[in-house]
Order: C-alpha cells, then sequence, then structure tokens
C-alpha cells in the first residue's frame, strides 16, 4: 500500500470521508439570525428565535447590507453598522463558527434601518417583487414577441430562463404561470400580464381539454409532447408518484390559472369549463360514503380501487381532499358567492379537522385509506410530515373561518401556528424545513429530518401566509414576530438578483442549492404560482389586516361576465375591509355596494377596465 493510500484509508477511518485533516474539520461556514440584545463595538450578542444567546464578532472585514427586492441595486450598509446594531435589531449574520464558539461574521443583512424596520412591510414591496417576477417569466418563456404564442411555452427553464430540449408542455405548470400573471394584472394593471393569461387560458382549452360529454365533465391532459413540431397528447401522469395514472392534483392545479383570470374577467368559458371539472371530481373522485376525494383514479374506468393504481389504489391525502381549497374553490367562491362552492369548502375542512390532527404527533396526518385511517407505509412519505403542509392547513382554515366561521378551524389553526416553530423551523438561521419525521425518535427530543436540511420556496410561502393571516385575525404578537422572521428569510436568500426570479431550494445557511431539478426556474414542480400567491396575498394581508394600507385591485370583466363584479381579494374577517372608490373606464363610478364590496356593472358590448379601492375598516 502506498503513503497516499494509507492516508486515505486513514482519513476515511477517521472521518467517514476523504476530506484531509484541517482548518475545515475545525471550522464551518453558517448563519445566524437573531435580535440586538447588546454590543460593545467588536462583537455583538444577539438573540435567536428561540431565545438563545449568540455572541457574534464584528471585524475590519465584516461586510454588511440592507435587504433589497428583485429588481433593486445593492445598497451598501458597512458604513453605518455601530448606529445599524442597535437594541432589538433584527439581522443576519453570515460568518465562521469555531470550535470554541466564537463566530466571526463575515456579512450581515439588515432588514431595515431602525429597530422594528422591515423594508418589506413597504405597502408596495410584494407588488413590486411580482411584476419583476412576471417580467421574467414572460421574457424566459416568450422573449418579447407580441401577441406571445404559446407553442413557445416550455415546462423546463434554466436558471436563467433559457429553456431546455425538454419539449413536453404540461398542463398544470401553464396553469400556474396563468395564475401568476393574472395575479400581477390584479394588483398593478399591466395590460400585457393579462394578455398572457388569456392567451394561456385559450391555449389551455384548445390543446389540455378534453370534453367528455357522454358523462358531460372535462378533464385536463397532463400534458402534451411537441417534438419534432408534431403534438402528442399525454392522457396520464408522467410524474414518477402517479405514473401511468390520473392524480386529482393534477387535475385541481389546471383550474389555479383559470380561476384567477376568471376573477378578472368573468369569461363564462372559463366558468363552464371549471364547473365540468368540478363534476369530474364529485362523480369519479369522491367518496360517496365515506367524504373526501381519492388521490388517483384509473385512465381507463376512471376508478379509484382499481389494481393498476398499485400504491395510489383507493388512497386519499392532503392534496386531494385540501388543496381544492387554495388551489381554486376559495377564488372560484370569492367570484361568484355561489353556495355551492362554501358548501364544499365547509365539507372539506370539516374532513381535515376530524381527521388530520393526530395525539401522536404535532403534525397532522397527510395521507389515508378510503375509511381514514391513516396510511404510514406509502412509497417515500410513510410516516413522515411535509412542514409545509401544515402551515398551508393553517393558513385555509382561517380563511376558511371567513367563509362560514367555526371555532374548529380556528383552534386547530392557532394549535397549528403555535406549535410548528418549534418542530419544523429553523429558530437559529431562520427559514423552514422540507420533510420531517412526524414522531419522534426514542430518546430524542427533536424531529428527524428525512433527506436534508434544505428550505424549499414554497414551504417559506406555506410559513408567511399562515403567520401573517393569523396575525390579522388574531392580533398575537407572536405570530407577527414569526411572519415577520418568515418574510425576511425568504426576501433575504431566495430573491436571485442575478438572474431574476425566486430559487428552488437553499441550502440553511441560506446559500441557493443549484443542482439537479432543484437548480431549474421552471419544472414540474415550479413555475410561478408559489412566488406570485404570495405576493399576491401578503399584499393583501399586510396591507388591509395588519398596516391599514388601503390596496387597489384592476378587473377587466367581459360584456358576457356577470353583471355584479365581486371584489374582495381575499376570504378576509367579516367587516374589517369596505370598498371605498370605483372607477370604470378610468372614471368615477358609483354603483357599488361598499360593505358587500360588489359593483353592479354597466351592459356594454366592450369589456370595462375597473379599479377597486379596498380600504381597512378603522
Amino acid at each position: 500500500m502506498t503513503v497516499h493510500s494509507d492516508l486515505t484509508a486513514h482519513l476515511i477511518a477517521r472521518n467517514g470521508h476523504t476530506t484531509p485533516v484541517g482548518a475545515s474539520e475545525y471550522t464551518v461556514s453558517d448563519l445566524i439570525a437573531g435580535y440586538v440584545t447588546g454590543t460593545d463595538g467588536s462583537s455583538v450578542e444577539l438573540r435567536t428565535s428561540d431565545g438563545r444567546a449568540q455572541r457574534i464578532v464584528i471585524g475590519h472585514n465584516t461586510s454588511a447590507e440592507f435587504l433589497r427586492n428583485l429588481g433593486e441595486p445593492y445598497v451598501d450598509a458597512t458604513a453605518q453598522v455601530p448606529e445599524l446594531l442597535a437594541r432589538g435589531a433584527y439581522l443576519y449574520a453570515y460568518g465562521v463558527r469555531y470550535p470554541d464558539g466564537m463566530f466571526d461574521a463575515k456579512r450581515l443583512i439588515f432588514l431595515g434601518r431602525r429597530p422594528g424596520d422591515y423594508n418589506f412591510e413597504d405597502p408596495h414591496w410584494w407588488a413590486r417583487q411580482l411584476g419583476e417576477i412576471a417580467r421574467f417569466y414572460r421574457r424566459a418563456q416568450f422573449g418579447d414577441k407580441r401577441p406571445v404564442d404559446f407553442a413557445d411555452y416550455r415546462t423546463v427553464l434554466r436558471l436563467g430562463g433559457d429553456k431546455s430540449d425538454h419539449f413536453v408542455q404540461e398542463t398544470d405548470t401553464i396553469s400556474r404561470l396563468v395564475y401568476g400573471m393574472a395575479s400581477a394584472y390584479l394588483l398593478t394593471g399591466d395590460d400585457d400580464f393579462l394578455d398572457v393569461a388569456e392567451r394561456g387560458v385559450d391555449y389551455l382549452r384548445d390543446h389540455m381539454r378534453f370534453v367528455d360529454r357522454d358523462e358531460d365533465v372535462v378533464y385536463w391532459y397532463h400534458g402534451i409532447d411537441v417534438r419534432g413540431g408534431t403534438e402528442r397528447k399525454l392522457f396520464t401522469s408522467e410524474f414518477g408518484d402517479d405514473y401511468e395514472a390520473i392524480p386529482a392534483y393534477e387535475q385541481i392545479y389546471a383550474l389555479v390559472g383559470q380561476t384567477q383570470t376568471f376573477r378578472v374577467t368573468g369569461d363564462q368559458r372559463i366558468r363552464s369549463d371549471i364547473d365540468a371539472t368540478m363534476r369530474l371530481f364529485h362523480r369519479f373522485f369522491r367518496d360517496p360514503e365515506r367524504g373526501g376525494y381519492y388521490s388517483h383514479v384509473d385512465p381507463v374506468l376512471l376508478s379509484p380501487h382499481q389494481e393498476s393504481l398499485r400504491h395510489n389504489r383507493s388512497r386519499k391525502n392532503w392534496n386531494s381532499v385540501g388543496d381544492h381549497a387554495p388551489a381554486y374553490l376559495i377564488n372560484l367562491y370569492l367570484a361568484t358567492g355561489d353556495e355551492r362552492h362554501a358548501d364544499m369548502l365547509a365539507e372539506t375542512f370539516d374532513l381535515i379537522t376530524e381527521h388530520f390532527p393526530r395525539e401522536d404527533s404535532p403534525f397532522v396526518q397527510e395521507r389515508f385509506h378510503d375509511d381514514w385511517t391513516p396510511d404510514q407505509e406509502w412509497s417515500w412519505q410513510q410516516d413522515r410530515a411535509v412542514v409545509g403542509h401544515n402551515l398551508k392547513i393553517a393558513w385555509n382554515l382561517m380563511r376558511m373561518n371567513a367563509i362560514r366561521p367555526d371555532p374548529r378551524y380556528v383552534e386547530l389553526a392557532e394549535r397549528l401556528g403555535r406549535t410548528m416553530p418549534g418542530v419544523g423551523s429553523d429558530r437559529q438561521r431562520g427559514g423552514w424545513y422540507d420533510v420531517v419525521e412526524r414522531v419522534l425518535a426514542d430518546g430524542r427530543d427533536q424531529h428527524r429530518l428525512v433527506w436534508h436540511d434544505r428550505k424549499a420556496w414554497w414551504q417559506q410561502e406555506q410559513a408567511i401566509l399562515a403567520y401573517l393571516i393569523l396575525a390579522g385575525n388574531t392580533g398575537d404578537t407572536d405570530f407577527r414576530r414569526h411572519a415577520r422572521e418568515a418574510s425576511s428569510f425568504y426576501n433575504s436568500f431566495f430573491l436571485d438578483h442575478d438572474e431574476g426570479g425566486v430559487y428552488f431550494n437553499v441550502l440553511a445557511a441560506g446559500t441557493p442549492y443549484l443542482l439537479g431539478t432543484e437548480r431549474l426556474k421552471g419544472s414540474h414542480s415550479m413555475s410561478m404560482y408559489h412566488s406570485s400567491e404570495l405576493c399576491f396575498l401578503a399584499t393583501v394581508y399586510q396591507r388591509l389586516l395588519l398596516t391599514g394600507e388601503p390596496l387597489t385591485l384592476w378587473f377587466r370583466p367581459r360584456p358576457d361576465a356577470d353583471r355584479v363584479l365581486r371584489t374582495a381579494p381575499d376570504a378576509l374577517p367579516p367587516g374589517r375591509v369596505r370598498l371605498s372608490w370605483v372607477e370604470v373606464d378610468g372614471r368615477p363610478y358609483s354603483a357599488f355596494d361598499a360593505d358587500e364590496m360588489t359593483v353592479k356593472l354597466p351592459d356594454t358590448r366592450h369589456a370595462l377596465t375597473v379599479r377597486a379601492h379596498l380600504s381597512p375598516v378603522d
């Protein structure tokens, strides 16, 4: 054996890998998030979210910056560090941790210029961010082409927005892009965003829709393969968990963009397709005996009980039962006021409050057999919790409570809101984890991470929205703090200031993780939905429920739209928001109900441009 081989064997025996013994064994790059409790000029004492004290050293080579939004330039704060380190200020310190506990800060991020100031609480922050994200995806998919042509659309986008050689156009990712563009129009009134959304809806209807006249339902293809200039329909899912089946969540998310566009335009063709897809859900996915919706149906018999479904046979899960609400059903109810949709929402959340919480874990159970017994052996999930799903449930329970108040909804939402930070968040660095073991292992006081300690963009969204709406409904200061901490981490580390858009995943310390599909800005899992939903609803909750700022929304009802336009931006607590003024085609308009937030539209032969100005009630 050579000396080199001897050294390699020694390193493997000692470290389990071949990294040479040296500095890397004794130091680690890390991140600290905390509130300043004291400073002596050369060091700062921070208190982390869970109350731990951490002293960080400030050296002559420590740089500092202010938090910035997408589209904004870097703003250096190095010269202002002494005055910025005021007691109570929240900041991030990235640096090197030594074995004696010393943390040598190399980079500081300040969230505002004074303690209690957060740049993202500027009333225009989230709307500007949404505009930047919309421009990124518009440029990546269509360039400067006007009008856009969705034949150019590609599901897979590289980090900078360049298209790959993947020729499958997935229905859900187009729908998610459409959602983002419609939401961007609602906040900005930019006609180009609405044009993209409407053309996307037309493309979905013309290329991805199957109308089954015998069953009187609409089904949405998984996508189409446009390789070689031809169009091959993909009837069943090609995603690994759902291969050769029709998953409920793909049909659900086919409606997400169309429903948001329907809110803006009132296009009755969209409403007809939504109604027909809901008949598909009720006829083939719903369990008429025990309630809820099955996760998959067989593509031939449209049955959830076929052997061909393998591990998805006769199963229900969070996505099939609960994702109706955030994806399309709440927005559909907001647009129509149809009590049938409120009934479906109530049934959904009654089932969630009855079956999802468990006594053996702070996390909900997410997968079930058809009799609602927990399925703890399904594929990758086993008995594991997706942190973001717990937060998503808390967020949507509070929305549902605004539609039909029920103390059970509030109790579960608040319980999840109070327990999740201690079991699903990183209370030293900030941010929220991905998948954890749902039950504690023997002798452990922390739920183990399943695969990694990375943090995904969509799970940060769920945390921000959950805690914003909880804080806005309850006035609880802890919920407000968690909302601010989650917003701070997301805005500090997920915004891609070099290429545009947001990163899929970051490492525990906030560094972008750029490997495999997590390097992409477009994929089966990522289009424009979660980032734009966050921007839209964070604007709504922050301005109307928390900071007392008014909000103007834009609509473009078509001539065939219902003549009552419903302008409520989300399911908000009754009596907290009113419609202050309305403009139609640039002129003041008085035919509106301030408390109901509805506008009686005139009959016209052209689309109207409506501005609705909403104000919080003192």
